[in-house]
């Protein structure tokens, strides 16, 4: 398993903000372990913090911009994409301005600025989400979409399309992360013409040169539009070249344009705040339908971690067998239904109970066809949280757990002999004046069988 990294030393740039025209510098510091990617605006009192989360982004318009109780941070992209591609995985970004200096419109200075920074493994195992099969989302209204499909490493494919003669259908692939730094990590970001007049009307790109975007002209040149962006750009003279882009700028690539949309796909999924392995086929992406892909995404992944199998370490001897059990709760055959305890904690615990074709009741549950009665599910589950509260208690013989509500039961898949089911109970809330709140849940074989919120209350017996 790979380790999470931070960088050894803090490092430091500036520049402009391309739509607020705001010179502003950037600071990146080492963080701590699970921290992930954050913002910090020096420039407001407090500093406040803004975490890179998918949760944050508030609109997409000229680039992913997010907002957290009103504080700011625009076109976010193309430093979380050179994050990814150094293989950071925890960051300070500070910034004294809402948005990050757009360079030259790439991710290339971001990334050469933290090389200079160097890296530094941390001691945390790096979270990684991995694909087991196809996710899509689809906007119909751009006719957009992004899949992600099972692949042994983090694999991005951009396929564009602008429908027009100077820029049309174009692919990029990156098949290893490895590759980022040197082969995408440097394609700017780029313009048609008709946007530029556009944006310049609306008063934004203020911080725009023909260093820091490519422009496509895709409409002809009229001497009031010249006059216009001469100004705008502060050129004496502006040209069109053969390849149809405005001024003298050079194509790093044939392709740049699928590869700055690649690299805008990488940054935006960033705001996951997990790694991917699995490979992603983006089909005319774009930051909406980036951002809406990565917040289906992290719908799933929250989904599949609250549904997540325990882990257990068969080499290990069990917490309590049986007999341990049974001085703590006062259940006993046939109405026992825990064998072990795996694993507990102040606030969880694992236990387990093979099924076999003895238990009674599938003698009328049903014959023929025998399957555990899920309010028998129900009721194991709430032993084990029995066991995880009354071990709270130096004398657990002396008290009884008496269950006061059961919400959100459901159950996905019949048990049968010859299963193992291993129950899951964690609390939702501390444990107070003996009473708790807690999460259950039945695997077998890795999947969900029945889950249910189960409150308690634990009572002293009374000598009769």
């Amino acid at each position: 398993m790979l380790k999470q990294h931070t960088i050894l030393k803090p490092v430091s740039l500036k520049g402009v903000g391309i739509h607020t025209g705001q010179e502003v510098n950037l600071t990146f510091k080492p963080a701590k372990e699970n921290q992930g990617y954050v913002f910090c605006r020096v420039d407001l009192p407090e500093k406040p913090l803004i975490e890179a989360n998918i949760n944050f982004v508030v609109n997409t318009d000229r680039g992913t911009n997010l907002d957290k109780n009103g504080i700011k941070i625009r076109t976010s992209e193309h430093v979380l994409a050179a994050l990814v591609g150094m293989g950071i995985d925890n960051i300070l970004i500070e910034l004294d301005a809402p948005e990050p200096p757009i360079m030259d419109g790439s991710s290339k200075y971001f990334v050469e600025a933290l090389k200079k920074a160097g890296l530094k493994k941390q001691d945390v195992t790096r979270e990684e989400y991995v694909v087991k099969e196809p996710i899509s989302y689809y906007d119909e209204d751009s006719g957009s979409d992004i899949t992600v499909i099972p692949s042994e490493n983090y694999e991005v494919t951009a396929m564009v399309d602008f429908g027009t003669k100077i820029l049309g259908t174009q692919n990029a692939t990156m098949k290893n992360l490895s590759q980022f730094n040197d082969e995408f990590s440097n394609a700017r970001t780029f313009s048609f013409l008709h946007e530029i007049e556009m944006l310049l009307d609306n008063g934004l790109i203020k911080g725009g040169d023909l260093n820091n975007a490519i422009v496509y002209v895709d409409k002809e040149l009229s001497d009031e539009t010249m006059l216009k962006l001469k100004k705008a750009f502060n050129k004496e003279k502006l040209s069109v070249q053969s390849n149809g882009i405005l001024d003298n700028l050079k194509l790093h690539y044939p392709n740049e344009a699928a590869r700055h949309k690649l690299l805008d796909v990488i940054g935006d999924l960033a705001l996951l705040g997990i790694r991917i392995r699995g490979k992603v086929i983006a089909n005319k992406p774009g930051h909406y339908v980036n951002t809406m892909f990565a917040k289906h995404l992290s719908s799933i992944i929250k989904s599949e971690k609250r549904n997540l199998a325990p882990q257990i370490d068969w080499s290990k001897p069990p917490v309590m067998d049986v007999n341990q059990i049974k001085n703590i709760i006062p259940h006993r055959p046939p109405f026992l239904f825990l064998d072990k305890i795996l694993e507990i904690s102040k606030d969880h615990i694992i236990g387990l109970k093979n099924v076999t074709m003895n238990e009674e009741f599938f003698n009328g549950h049903f014959p023929g066809k025998p399957i555990m009665p899920g309010v028998l599910q129900i009721e194991a589950m709430a032993q084990a949280g029995g066991v995880l509260i009354l071990n709270t208690v130096p004398d657990p013989k002396n008290y009884l757990t008496f269950f006061a509500k059961i919400d959100n039961a459901k159950f996905k898949t019949p048990v049968v002999p010859g299963d193992t089911l291993i129950f899951k109970c964690q609390l939702l809330s501390p444990l107070r004046r003996g009473i708790c709140h807690m999460k259950a849940q039945a695997f077998v074989d890795g999947k969900l069988t029945s889950e249910a919120e189960l409150m308690a209350k634990i009572i002293k017996k009374v000598d009769s």
